[in-house]
């Protein structure tokens, strides 16, 4: 019998191009680590990042065979570098949100008797009703979005019930396309799963349950019930909650390892299956946000994950059952003008230095005399908006500001003067308890995170977040282990032993007095936005 000292737990990543796998111990450190990347590993598919692109460009899919066969090398990879997967005490994972998985007729039967002495791949070839399956890159289903928002009374309301307007890659309107481009596959689909929950099926040797998190990423799920809507499963397909299944929470045992693993490569029979979840709130997990925390994502575009006790209706942003705490809800709000706007002032006016720009941005005062500057290089969607936008300290449009530093320091001020005003608006409450955590590229910029510092008035915190979801799938394994044992555990109580995020900077002491004005002044430019 393995001890709780010697368990392990085992967290994957079924990304968009790759799979990662990582093996912690009980404090939660790293034992074992490894990858397959899907082009260079398994070139047989034919997939460029990841996917193919159709003839369509819209239209963007990969082979769901790949994903299996990339668990049979994976599994070789650990088991190489030593990793004894007879200590395994719990397996959970993450997987690309919305993409969606087909199991076509019988698939079940298949799942339940694998042999041991065949690759999974070979055994599952034939499984899927579709063998090429909508990823969330696909943006080839407007007039699905439109059809369910129709459906239910309109985008509003959608967002009201599921906490998110309908999305061209979200997996109700591309499971629609699938039910109208080809009936007969969707008739000969006995299980759709996510890819979250395809990759627990194949570990529990049977279908597993969609959970909380990524079924509300769905555009089906009601959040506020954590159940089907019926309303928007009849919007969506026909015969569509016998080919969905049960929701489950994200931190629930869903049952013990397949036998096929025991034999072929020897794990644990009493290893337990924990529910996989999106890689988004696997991220969560993964940077063990708390309810006072803000995770910033400074890449090409910019995210805020923000935690929530109450759903709220987003005209835009998506919220999420908290993989965490099913009591409560996260919230991702996604800003498309990110770091490519701050790479092309940096190219223009710094002369492609970082150093340049920190210094240009540095050597203007807090505030930058009043003036705000808002960059759109491509349509923003919040706030609505494009092209660029300077004001004076009476918030006046002018064409251009006097220097260099001023117009950096504008871009930067202005990103996230953003991303507070709209946190704020939804009802995140940001205060002296609050952490902001940076992730991303732009989290290695220390000029850059003191003035999120300051505009946020709360320590900042920087985090690798390549890894996140892996890691905070291997954490979800061993908190749903333990929460099974005692209910009364807290996610921060299992990952206390948990590499914590770096303190980079504190706010400087005249930040509010600085910051908060401009903030109610950024709102009442956009509100002219809304108007035009």
């Amino acid at each position: 019998m393995v001890t709780e000292e010697d368990s392990t737990y085992l967290g994957l990543d079924f990304s968009t191009q790759q799979l990662k796998g990582v093996i912690v111990n009980h404090k939660l450190e790293i034992l074992h680590e490894t990858h397959v990347q899907f082009d260079s590993s398994l070139p047989e598919y034919r997939t460029h990042c990841g996917v193919i692109h159709g003839s369509d460009p819209k239209n963007i899919t990969a082979p769901t065979v790949m994903w299996v066969k990339a668990l049979d090398l994976l599994l070789d990879q650990l088991g190489a570098d030593g990793a004894d997967f007879s200590k395994l005490a719990a397996v959970s994972g993450s997987g690309q949100q919305h993409g969606t998985v087909y199991w076509q007729n019988n698939a079940r039967k298949t799942l339940k008797s694998l042999d041991p002495s065949n690759f999974l791949y070979t055994q599952l070839a034939s499984s899927f009703s579709v063998p090429y399956g909508p990823v969330w890159m696909d943006s080839s289903t407007s007039k699905q979005c439109s059809d369910m928002e129709k459906a239910v009374g309109g985008p509003e309301r959608l967002a009201e019930i599921t906490g998110s307007k309908a999305y061209e890659r979200f997996s109700g309107p591309q499971i629609r396309k699938i039910y109208e481009s080809k009936p007969s596959a969707y008739d000969g689909t006995e299980r759709i799963s996510l890819v979250s929950s395809f990759g627990c099926s194949l570990f529990l040797g049977d279908y597993a349950p969609i959970d909380f998190s990524d079924g509300s990423g769905m555009n089906l799920m009601d959040v506020q019930s954590k159940k089907w809507s019926q309303e928007c499963l009849d919007a969506c397909a026909p015969n569509l909650s016998s080919k969905l299944g049960e929701l489950t929470a994200s931190s629930s045992l869903v049952g013990t390892v397949s036998e096929y693993f025991v034999e072929r490569f020897g794990f644990n029979p009493d290893t337990k299956i924990v529910s996989f979840t999106g890689d988004n709130p696997a991220s969560l997990a993964g940077m063990c946000l708390k309810k006072n925390d803000v995770a910033i994502s400074l890449g090409t575009s910019d995210t805020l994950f923000l935690w929530l006790d109450k759903p709220v209706t987003l005209p835009d942003g998506h919220v999420l059952v908290n993989p965490v705490d099913e009591n409560a809800y996260m919230i991702l709000l996604c800003f498309k003008n990110g770091s490519l706007t701050r790479v092309r002032l940096r190219d223009h006016l710094a002369k492609g230095s970082w150093s340049n720009f920190n210094n240009l941005l540095s050597c203007t005062p807090r505030g930058n005399f009043g003036y705000i500057g808002l960059y759109f290089d491509s349509q923003e969607i919040i706030p609505w908006a494009l092209g660029e936008h300077r004001y004076d300290e009476d918030d006046k449009p002018i064409p251009k500001f006097q220097s260099p530093e001023i117009e950096i320091r504008a871009l930067v001020e202005g990103q996230f003067i953003a991303k507070r005003a709209h946190a704020e608006d939804i009802g995140f409450a940001i205060g002296e308890h609050s952490r902001i955590i940076a992730t991303g590229g732009g989290s290695n910029n220390p000029a850059m995170l003191q003035v999120l510092s300051d505009v946020f008035n709360s320590p900042v915190y920087a985090q690798d977040s390549s890894n996140s979801s892996m890691l905070g799938a291997a954490y979800q394994a061993k908190f749903g282990l333990m929460k099974s044992q005692n209910k009364e555990l807290t996610f921060s109580d299992v990952t206390s032993t948990a590499p914590a995020p770096k303190l980079v900077c504190t706010p400087s002491h005249d930040a509010r007095q600085i910051y908060d004005p401009m903030v109610e002044r950024y709102r009442k430019i956009v509100a002219k936005f809304k108007k035009n």
